[in-house]
């Protein structure tokens, strides 16, 4: 396989840019320009109204847009991105590309470049095959996914039919529907057995509830009874002091109450009496317990407002350290006080965080200026324009001897310009030291 690497043809490019352009072409004095190959000079064109150096670098720039397709198509075939056949399609077009340009440059270099993307292809056949069965791999596991998911639907939908909890199971079951008509489809063939099974779980589900209601006029006395044994769960609950275990138990009541349907007029009113005068008494002795609790948590809250001034008295922090260990000490204090209204510990607990994201922050700060990693990617920042500005005087210095005086004036300013950069880049570098 050849080692082919996308930047081979840019020194070429960088050098008639940055360089002098004459090593790879010259404008005539006709104000033609010619590119040299191997073969003698060749006449690329001519860049009418424009100078020599604008003439040549239109035509340089020509021969550097190739280049860039070159680099662009190997870093594409390499990756794994192109099919092998529409590679080869594009490196006979750039082949063509390459021995018809009109452009200046190394084109000697341009053309070995461009024999070098065949074999490249040969050599990342694997890499696009195995990207291929990857993406038919997650097609595959994609399908896997939304056919158990179905199942799943289906599954749960069976398992519902035969159930008497006609509300819940109902809303369940308009839920999976929901759920179905959201997920996406399988072929035909697995669609359409999966929602048979589904369609059919729902009708038996529906078929029972239909038959089960129209059979309450006939069985009221049935739903009486149900309704005096809620009665006396309801009776039995009405001392309890288990508050959220007992509401959400008359909440229960309250359902199968509901799910129970409707007996004889008479009986409904009497024993709906019974069972809301249980219902407000335990609810009443609950608030009054809620009411108890109030006067407990409005002291705790007494105790964290004091406590509060001394934590947020760390900011702003000197002594990072030693607020760390100030903070923990306040923080098991602040965890040892009782209850309190959540609406009102919300506000406090806020302005606890603030203290510690400050302390956070602080000790982000820190790493940041410690980083090893950082402070060497300011150094190459630093290091790098120090190098441009160098090159650019080197350049200002060669265009001034030649006599080319405005090639030096941009070459000066462009470092001129770098300088101001290096300043910021290096008070960022000091920031580590």
């Amino acid at each position: 396989m050849s080692d082919f690497n996308p930047q081979s043809i840019a020194p070429s490019a960088a050098s008639a840019l940055i360089g002098d352009p004459s090593q790879f072409g010259r404008v005539g004095e006709d104000g033609t320009v010619y590119v040299r190959t191997p073969d003698g000079e060749k006449a690329v064109g001519s860049y009418p109204g424009k100078s020599d150096e604008e003439a040549l670098a239109y035509f340089v720039r020509k021969f550097e847009l190739v280049a860039g397709e070159i680099a662009l198509l190997a870093a594409r075939i390499k990756s794994g991105a192109m099919v092998p056949s529409d590679s080869y399609a594009a490196v006979k077009k750039l082949r063509e590309q390459v021995r018809e340009l009109n452009g200046v440059g190394d084109l000697g270099a341009l053309a070995a470049s461009v024999e070098q993307l065949e074999p490249l292809i040969e050599g990342h056949k694997e890499a696009y095959e195995a990207k291929k069965a990857a993406e038919i791999a997650a097609k595959n596991a994609r399908r896997q996914q939304i056919l158990v998911e179905k199942e799943k639907i289906v599954a749960e939908a069976e398992s519902l039919a035969l159930s008497e909890n006609w509300k819940v199971t109902g809303d369940r079951l308009k839920q999976l529907l929901d759920e179905w008509k959201l997920a996406p489809r399988l072929e035909k063939n697995a669609d359409a057995e999966l929602w048979k099974r589904f369609s059919s779980s729902r009708n038996k589900f529906d078929k029972r509830r239909r038959t089960h209601f129209a059979s309450l006029e006939a069985t009221q006395g049935k739903v009486s009874e149900t309704k005096k044994d809620l009665v006396a769960q309801a009776e039995k609950l009405s001392t309890s002091t288990d508050w959220v275990a007992t509401a959400r138990t008359f909440k229960t009541l309250m359902d199968q109450w509901k799910a129970a349907g409707r007996g004889k007029p008479s009986d409904d009113t009497k024993l709906w009496a019974k069972f809301k005068k249980s219902q407000d008494a335990f609810f009443a002795a609950k608030i009054a317990d809620l009411e108890k609790r109030d006067l407990t948590m409005a002291t705790n809250l007494a105790k964290r407002e004091e406590l509060i001034p001394l934590i947020e008295a760390l900011l702003p922090i000197t002594d990072l350290k030693a607020a760390k260990n100030a903070l923990r000490d306040h923080l098991r204090a602040w965890e040892k006080i009782g209850m309190t209204h959540r609406d009102k510990r919300s506000a406090l607990d806020a302005r606890v965080r603030v203290v510690e994201d400050a302390i956070k922050s602080a000790e982000a700060e820190i790493w940041r200026k410690t980083d090893p990693a950082a402070k060497a990617r300011a150094q190459d920042v630093v290091t790098q324009l120090s190098e441009a500005i160098a090159n650019y005087e080197k350049v200002a210095e060669k265009a001034r001897a030649a006599g080319n005086e405005k090639k030096a004036t941009e070459a000066r300013e462009s470092a001129d310009a770098r300088r101001v950069w290096l300043a910021e880049a290096e008070k960022g570098l000091a920031e580590f030291n």
